[in-house]
């Protein structure tokens, strides 16, 4: 509400009904699929409206799903349960433990004057030892996270429109935002940095220069304009029936 976003906007953008937007919205879980539906609407809705999905979701386990059947299982004394696991027959178990102990004892000892004695015939002198640089591992786990960190898809598109000559730009943003209303820009003309889940974008010719999150995008030459899509992960072309309209002065 505070970002005036409306929710056929969000339907359209995440792919999910508005009935079920609305019952997210409303914390009415049974009218939803189920709980794995739910997490998975809860990650896009909140990705959708730049929030933290996963904080979402443990709410929503802490609050709305059930224990496990372990979990649920009564608690009984321990020494009910011990005694129900208590064999009937045969040997105690103390026994078999001090029979155990008593034979790794006589194992490890028969061992220690085996070694000795082959000690004794040996040379003293150790073999050399191989050195191998200690920062191994650590820089195996530095460049490990780096590789996640670059990994990781960002949340917003960043667009910066650069004018190679002489041409019209309009520009909307997600929250029903107008960036750019419609202005012609010049040749060297700037516009942006602009960041939002997704734009869109009406170009009266080809003399511009796109720069989305951070790489340059040339626009190929064309007769009666161009538009785009452009969100974090892609930017697409749109038909010209999609391209967004600006107030003409």
């Amino acid at each position: 509400m505070r970002a005036r976003i409306d929710i056929s906007e969000i339907e359209a953008e995440t792919k999910i009904r508005a009935k079920y937007l609305r019952a997210l919205e409303n914390e009415e879980w049974d009218l939803l699929p189920g709980p794995t539906y739910v997490k998975s609407f809860l990650r896009t809705y909140a990705d959708a409206l730049g929030l933290d999905g996963k904080l979402l979701i443990e709410e929503y386990k802490l609050r709305h799903e059930r224990l496990s059947d372990v979990e649920l299982q009564p608690i009984t004394p321990l020494g009910q349960r011990e005694r129900r696991r208590r064999p009937r027959g045969g040997i105690p178990r103390g026994w078999l433990v001090a029979f155990v102990v008593v034979g790794l004892l006589v194992a490890l000892w028969v061992v220690g004057n085996r070694n000795s004695n082959d000690g004794a015939t040996q040379s003293s002198t150790p073999p050399p030892a191989t050195s191998q640089p200690a920062t191994t591992s650590s820089s195996k786990k530095t460049s490990t996270k780096k590789k996640k960190k670059a990994q990781a898809k960002p949340k917003l598109a960043r667009l910066t429109i650069v004018a190679t000559g002489q041409v019209y730009v309009c520009l909307k943003a997600a929250g029903k935002r107008t960036p750019v209303p419609g202005i012609v820009l010049t040749g060297g003309a700037r516009q942006g940095q602009y960041k939002s889940s997704r734009f869109r974008l009406q170009l009266g010719s080809s003399e511009a220069r796109l720069i989305v999150n951070g790489k340059s995008r040339n626009v190929p030459p064309v007769a009666n304009g161009i538009g785009y899509e452009i969100t974090p992960s892609k930017v697409r072309r749109l038909p010209v029936a999609q391209w967004p309209r600006c107030p003409t002065a």
